[in-house]
Parts: structure tokens; sequence; C-alpha cells
């Protein structure tokens, strides 16, 4: 076991506990799909996951409130932790993303460190998934990823470099020196222009959240009242076509991914029978303010980027240049401004008004932002457990009050997973959206590549030539 101390929730970590409900549980989640070599490797599985948890900083901590300050709470270490009241083997699937959704919508027991990992052995026994399940209060993308690594087999890393001594360092009795006091008032007045300049940007994100509703052309897809069902479905494309897109039609990978959910956003609705209009639904695309050796590697570090999905365009290359259009500008202002970064408006309110306004709060998020689409990074080496190979993995994102669906996306080995979480009562037909993720990436490849067709004609160059 681990030895951990106490340490107070952020305001953000706060925020993510208190605007919980039992029809909105508040947790992160990614289903795993290893290829299994006997028939008793999800058992084993199982096993090192109990074995392993214990020694995984953070997973042995629960969350309890506190009396000062009023209406915070911290994480402490939970007495008697035992990782079998986290680690299930559940019967046969035969369908993962089906078990999946079950589990998704079941509430983390609030009295124990908030996680779990349920190990669902494939029904012909040729694999098995394992679906992490991390509280927001614990955990952000970035951060359910490295303790998920922990009970992974070990990898193989290069040796880490030693910290070079900081060059002119001085003895410790040197900040009492007399001259430098005005270097002390000069950090003093330094502190006191950054604490002004927060409460502008607190002020510029409140502005731009008003702005942010109006005109809003949402749809009724896209929302629903509370029914704490899930269900979950998840499509793996190939990274290669995401760069022939990207080298062809300029902008980054990202860009590309969320163009693809635009589109396939219009086609999902035009074949559901609902009509994309005048459809242009806003997205909440989380930032990661997270940094390496972060002197508080638990909890959130996120903003965000508020982007407008043209899913009302009938042209592929149009709605992504508009969504590269929409990431430079948001990117030029920065993860501290904008609508996006509401998240970090939690940093100025008190413990005690996360407490009593979370419900408030989480009525709110319907006003924000209509679809959640985020980003979560895996390493680029080969993980696995238990001896088997990771060969999928699908990253699930929390479903926000009167929300329908959140978007995940991951690359992993050359493949780029979309994990899609929605209502079960109100997106019965979440299979068909994924397929329209496919069909979106391919009509992109399809037109970029008619695009270099008449561009290589015009110039009498084979596509892809170069004039010598």
């Amino acid at each position: 076991m681990t030895s951990e101390s106490s340490d107070l929730l952020a305001p953000l970590d706060l925020a993510f506990w208190s605007i919980e409900s039992a029809e909105h549980p508040m947790h992160l989640g990614a289903l795993g799909v290893f290829a299994a070599d006997s028939p008793s490797a999800a058992a084993h599985a199982a096993d090192l996951l109990a074995a392993r948890a214990p020694t995984v900083p953070g997973l042995g901590m629960r969350i309890r409130h506190v009396l000062l300050p009023p209406g915070g709470a911290e994480r402490k270490p939970a007495p008697g932790f035992d990782p079998l009241d986290h680690v299930h083997l559940a019967p046969p699937a035969a369908d993962f993303h089906a078990a999946a959704g079950a589990l998704m919508q079941r509430p983390l027991d609030r009295d124990r460190p908030p996680w779990e990992a349920h190990v669902l052995p494939a029904a012909d026994g040729a694999s098995f998934a394992v679906l992490f399940k991390f509280h927001h209060a614990l955990a952000d993308g970035l951060r359910a990823l490295t303790l998920a690594a922990g009970v992974m087999d070990p990898m193989e890393l290069p040796p880490a470099r030693e910290p070079r001594p900081v060059a002119g360092a001085s003895p410790w009795w040197q900040a009492l020196d007399p001259r430098r006091l005005p270097d002390a008032v000069g950090s003093a007045l330094s502190g006191a222009r950054s604490a002004a300049g927060d409460v502008g940007r607190a002020l510029d994100i409140g502005v731009s959240v008003a702005r942010a509703t109006w005109g809003v052309q949402s749809c009724d897809a896209l929302t629903s009242r509370p029914t704490g069902t899930r269900q979950t479905a998840g499509v793996a494309l190939d990274l290669d076509d995401v760069h022939r897109v990207r080298k062809a039609a300029g902008g980054t990978v990202n860009d590309v991914l969320i163009a693809v959910v635009a589109g396939a956003l219009r086609r999902w609705l035009d074949e559901r029978g609902d009509s994309s209009e005048g459809v242009v639904p806003r997205a909440l695309v989380p930032v990661s303010r997270r940094r390496p050796r972060t002197a508080h590697p638990q909890g959130n570090r996120l903003s965000g980027y508020l982007v407008r999905l043209p899913v009302d365009d009938p042209d592929p290359l149009a709605r992504l240049r508009a969504v590269r259009t929409a990431m430079d500008r948001n990117k030029d202002a920065g993860p501290a401004r904008g609508a996006g970064a509401v998240a970090l408006l939690a940093d100025h309110v008190l413990p005690i008004g996360h407490r009593v306004g979370g419900p408030a709060v989480a009525h709110a998020a319907r006003l924000l932002f209509d679809i959640l689409v985020t980003s979560v990074p895996l390493p680029s080496l080969g993980l696995r457990l238990a001896g088997c190979p990771l060969t999928e993995v699908y990253p699930f994102a929390p479903l926000a009050r009167g929300h329908a669906l959140a978007v995940a996306v991951s690359t992993y080995r050359g493949r780029v997973h979309y994990g899609l979480v929605a209502d079960a009562a109100a997106v019965p037909d979440l299979d068909l959206l994924a397929r329209s993720l496919g069909a979106e990436l391919a009509a992109l490849v399809a037109v970029c590549e008619r695009a270099q067709g008449v561009a290589g004609d015009r110039s009498g160059l084979v596509p892809g030539a170069r004039p010598t």
C-alpha cells in the first residue's frame, strides 16, 4: 500500500463532486479490449488488477467533507481499503458495449475511493475487456490515463534524466539580505497584478458565456430529459486516413476529428428523420492545463474551447474549414479566455458555493453547450494486461444534465477510437451515429482525393508527383 496524506479538493474537483446526481453520475470511463491468450486470461487480469491497485497513488483515497473551509472536501486514505470492492469479474459478455452501457449508468459508491474496474470476458473466449470508471473529482482524462496505466503490465521506458542543478542558486539566508527587498516588493506587486488579471479573465469568461447563448441553433436530438439510462458505442478508424485529410486540406489532426463529428451528426440527423437544416450546435472541447511534474498531480487541470459545429453545411471541406477557423480563433485567444473556459470560474467560487450551488450549476450545463467533444491522448507504446495486448480502447465522457450525447476520442497504435455515451432513452440508435463517423471520414478522404486529382490533371501531373 502506498503512503498517502490527505489533501483538499481543488475548486474544480469540488464542483464535479457537488454537481453529481443519481441520473447524472460524474465519472469518466474507458473500455479497453484485450486479445486473450487462454480461457483464464480474464480471471488472471482481474487478479492482477486487484493486486496492483494498492500500489497506485490515488486509488486508495476516498473523498470526505470537511468542516473547514465550510463546504469543502478532501481526499484522504480510506481505512481498510480493499481492492476487491472495486475490481469485479463479470459473466461472459456477447457485446462489450452493451455491458459497458449498463455499468456506466451506475453511480460510483461515494463512501469508497471513487473508481471501479470491471473485467468482461468475451462469450467466445477470444478476448476480454476492462471497463475503468473514475470519478471526475478524482481525475481528468490525463490523470485517469495515469491511474489506468499504473495497473497495466510494466513497460520499458527510457531512463529518467537527473535534474540539473540551478546555476547561481543562493543559500537560503541570502533571502534575508535587505538589498534584496526591492525584488521582494516587485514580486508582491507582480502577484497583485496577477490577481487583478484573474478577476479580469473571470469577467471576460462570464461575458463570453452570455454571448455564447445568443442565437443558439441546436436540435432536440442533442437534448434530453434525465432518465438515468446509458448506452455506449464505439468505432475504430484508420489514423492514416485522418492524416491524408489533414495534409490535403490543412489544419490539425484534432480539427479533422472534430469535423468528422460535425459531419457524422449531419448524417445521423438526416438518416433518423430529423432535419440538419439550420443546426449549428455548440461543442465544448476540453483543453488540459496539466504540465509534466506538476505540483498537484491529482484532480483536474482543465479549461476548454467552445466551437460551433457546422452541421448544417452540406460541404465536408467547408465544415472542416469552419472547424479549423473556430479552433484557430480559440487558440489565439488562449484557454484562459472565452466561453469554453467556464471551468476556470470554479476557482472564484467559495467551497460552500460549490456545495450549495452544485445542483443549479448542473442544470445550467444545457445553457452553456450542446455536446461535449473531448480528446484523451494515449501512449504510442503497446499496452498489455496479464501479458495480453490492448487492441482497442474507447474513452467515455460524463453526460451532463440535459445532454443526450457526449463524444470522446483517442488515438492508439495507428487507429482513432471514438467512444460515444448517450442517454439510452433519448438516443436508442447510437450505433447509427457510430457508423456515421466512419462514413464521414471516408467521404472526407474521397473528396480530398478528388480535389487532388483535379489539381494534378490541371497541372499535367499525376496526383502526388513533383515537377522535375
